[in-house]
């Protein structure tokens, strides 16, 4: 005899739960198709960047493990910011077998739109301890401005 689970929680589960559950299977049966054309894939978003932002400049911060600055090329418009360059893994032995493989090696691009005008000829950037730095001064036009009320 078999019994159904209901597709909604019941008062013994939970929302996540059941949207775990959910997951899994999705996982299972997507796992046995032979296309990997449904699968997700394999590298995420790289680099995985933060941009963030105070009265006078934009910041971007990337992740960039094992990369030097020199390897990379970084262009900037008046609102957007290219970072590209080439992710080198060292090779494995042709003998070894992957057990789990989740970084990838290649050229990757990476187009980031920025959320105000920046002025070009002043974008400093560096690159330390994997953590590339783009420090972009925020164009006059953009930068927020004071302004006085006269009394009447």
């Amino acid at each position: 005899m078999a019994i159904m689970r209901p597709f909604w929680p019941t008062r013994h589960s939970s929302v996540f739960g059941e949207l775990d559950r959910m997951r899994r299977d999705m996982d299972r049966l997507f796992g046995d198709l032979p296309d990997r054309s449904f699968r997700q894939p394999m590298a995420g978003v790289f680099p995985l960047t933060n941009v963030t932002e105070d009265t006078n400049n934009y910041y971007i911060r990337a992740e960039l493990p094992g990369m030097k600055g020199d390897e990379l090329d970084i262009s900037v418009t008046g609102e957007g910011l290219s970072i590209s360059g080439e992710r080198k893994i060292p090779e494995q032995k042709k003998e070894a077998s992957y057990h789990r493989r989740e970084r990838e090696a290649g050229r990757f691009s990476r187009m980031l739109s920025l959320p105000g005008q920046v002025d070009t000829g002043k974008v400093e950037a560096s690159c330390a301890n994997g953590i590339l730095t783009i420090v972009l001064p925020k164009a006059e036009a953009a930068k927020p401005r004071q302004i006085s009320v006269k009394a009447v």
